[in-house]
């Protein structure tokens, strides 16, 4: 039964692999990213765009069974992860909530309510490993850390909310692995021998872990092995 999927970020490193495994799976895709124009644009950091894009699918009569946000913040600009406390800057801090947090939250908000209500629906986001509180051991990377445990929060708040209105409703986190994008490139040097996956084989294992999720699974954050993560 073909579906239909909307990929958020679909023209970075991560987002382009979704949108071409989910293509060779059958699926309808809808790529969205901020550096398409027209229909395809989204902005993650402006709610005026995300609500623009839903409104566009709205008028099309597009329904998505699947909402996949691929984006992510870690450096920009000569910016990076903070080594330590003397790092910390306000602005930039901010500016992970808004791209890690915020900006998939606000996805929600908008595209979860064009999704089937009494059917299987699924919204998911990629989250972090390094977001899971208890399995901090290292310190450091307080933004993106910070952020990232922020949106496994949310995405917890949205599966209990959405599980209310829809019990075939899935909302999860997902953890990549490290991936061979312009995302990690900084910081492939200390990755293990095989531990680095190209784009496709992630995006490719991660579509193979929702489909085995049920609505039990809703609020959970699930790597890209299928293990369950701790908050």
């Amino acid at each position: 039964m073909s579906r239909t999927t909307v990929i958020i970020g679909a023209s970075g490193g991560i987002g382009a692999a979704f949108v071409r495994q989910v293509g060779a799976r059958g699926d309808t895709v809808i790529a969205l990213a901020r550096s398409l124009s027209g229909e395809g644009h989204i902005d993650l950091e402006d709610e005026a765009s995300i609500a623009a894009a839903a409104v566009r699918l709205a008028d099309r009569s597009v329904a998505p069974d699947r909402v996949i946000v691929a984006t992510g913040l870690l450096h920009a600009e000569g910016r990076g992860p903070e080594k330590s406390m003397k790092d910390l800057d306000a602005a930039w801090m901010a500016r992970n909530f808004a791209v890690n947090t915020i900006g998939p939250a606000l996805v929600a908000k908008h595209f979860i309510p064009l999704m089937p209500r009494k059917a299987p629906a699924l919204f998911a986001a990629i989250g972090a490993r390094v977001g899971s509180i208890s399995d901090n051991r290292l310190g450091g990377w307080y933004g993106y850390r910070a952020a990232k445990a922020a949106l496994h929060m949310t995405i917890r708040n949205i599966a209990i909310e959405w599980g209310r209105r829809n019990d075939q409703s899935i909302a999860v986190a997902l953890h990549p692995g490290t991936v061979d994008t312009a995302l990690s490139k900084p910081f492939q040097g200390n990755v293990a021998e095989g531990k680095l996956f190209d784009a496709d084989r992630s995006a490719g294992m991660m579509l193979d872990v929702l489909d085995g999720l049920s609505a039990a699974d809703s609020g959970g954050i699930f790597a890209f092995d299928g293990s369950a993560i701790q908050p």
